[in-house]
């Protein structure tokens, strides 16, 4: 079966990443930087080797989204973030092709014990079935 796993993160994370500090995340160094991207990079050709990687991406941070929704006229709103309103937001994700969803269990455990600074935020890593088809619902 098919899982969407995913990380979230906030601006204030992807700042953060950046080497700028806030009162909800300390400032990563070069080698929290480098320790993550070898953990991800390790991850990622592990689930490559077992076949059970189908897609997985790091995703741009918040202040880039674009949001498209219909106004009461019918036409298109869009407005660019970020958005003060949203805390978290989807960060990355894989798409895995797993066994059981007790094997997609221990890799969504792996992800969630990634190194990153101390007292940085931890985030749930969340899994999602995908459906097959229309009547798997």
């Amino acid at each position: 079966m098919k899982y969407l796993v995913m990380v979230q993160g906030a601006q204030v994370d992807y700042e953060a990443m950046k080497g700028k500090a806030s009162a909800a995340s300390p400032a990563w160094t070069e080698q929290d930087l480098q320790a993550m991207y070898a953990f991800m990079g390790g991850l990622n050709n592990d689930l490559a080797e077992s076949g059970e990687l189908v897609d997985g991406q790091g995703l741009a941070e918040p202040r880039q989204i674009r949001h498209v929704s219909v106004g009461e006229d019918g036409k298109p709103v869009i407005t660019d973030g970020p958005y003060g309103e949203t805390k978290e937001m989807l960060a990355g994700y894989w798409v895995l092709d797993c066994a059981s969803l007790e094997r997609v269990t221990e890799i969504a455990a792996r992800i969630a014990a990634g190194p990153q600074p101390a007292g940085a935020p931890v985030y749930p890593v969340e899994i999602r079935p995908i459906l097959d088809g229309a009547g798997d619902i």
